[in-house]
């Protein structure tokens, strides 16, 4: 059987990265290219610039479809048709696009929502996996991580701008989960076995909005 042509949900942060490394590492998949979604030069919520994310491409070595956002929450149907014509015109042949998601909350059965319908298939790596061991995980394979932004509804602004390091894991509060994956805190992957080299960055400020914090830096590469 021919490995399924795949495209990976890229967010710049840990979740994508290791879902992107497991496809790499699995002959029933061949990643074709990856795609994130921005609002005005920037992906929503890690705060990410569209800059070091096709950045984070080429060290992949991969193709990066931009999808431009008009709003950080554009109605359901706006975001859906943005996201499915930006792959059907993106050159690239795609059979199955891939997310990083983690929590079985109902997020599989809205991805399938429209990208089903649109002739692809949707594959889950990390879906129903313990956050605990896919914290682990992501520290032994080498992903390398800065926390890029923290949601201080749920978590102490202090911990923007830390490094994702098994120390950092173990002084989280109890209730917080160790992934992130409730929205707690988002982060950006500077180094992964995937990688051809180290994103280099120097952090500068610690932008404090009123709900969210956010590690700002910039590239030196």
């Amino acid at each position: 059987m021919k490995p399924l042509k795949t495209i990976v949900s890229w967010s710049s942060g840990k979740d994508s990265t290791l879902t992107l490394i497991k496809l790499l590492n699995d002959p029933k998949f061949e990643v074709v290219g990856l795609y994130t979604t921005y609002l005005e030069d920037e992906v929503p919520f890690q705060a990410t610039p569209i800059e070091v994310v096709r950045q984070q491409a080429k060290l992949v070595g991969l193709p990066l479809v931009a999808i431009e956002l008009p709003e950080v929450f554009p109605a359901n149907d706006i975001y859906q048709s943005l996201v499915v014509e930006g792959l059907r015109t993106s050159g690239l042949e795609i059979e199955a696009v891939a997310f990083g998601d983690m929590f079985c909350n109902g997020i599989a059965e809205y991805r399938r929502s429209y990208i089903e319908p649109a002739g692809w298939q949707c594959v889950f790596p990390l879906l129903g996996r313990d956050s605990k061991e896919l914290a682990q995980e992501i520290l032994e394979s080498g992903i390398k991580t800065l926390i890029t932004t923290v949601d201080t509804s749920q978590l102490d602004g202090s911990y923007c701008g830390n490094w994702y390091t098994a120390e950092f894991i173990a002084s989280l509060p109890d209730n917080i989960d160790p992934c992130g994956e409730d929205g707690e805190f988002h982060t950006l992957v500077v180094r992964a076995p995937c990688f051809s080299g180290e994103l280099a960055i120097s952090k500068t400020d610690c932008e404090r909005q009123e709900r969210f914090h956010y590690q700002r830096y910039f590239l030196l590469n």
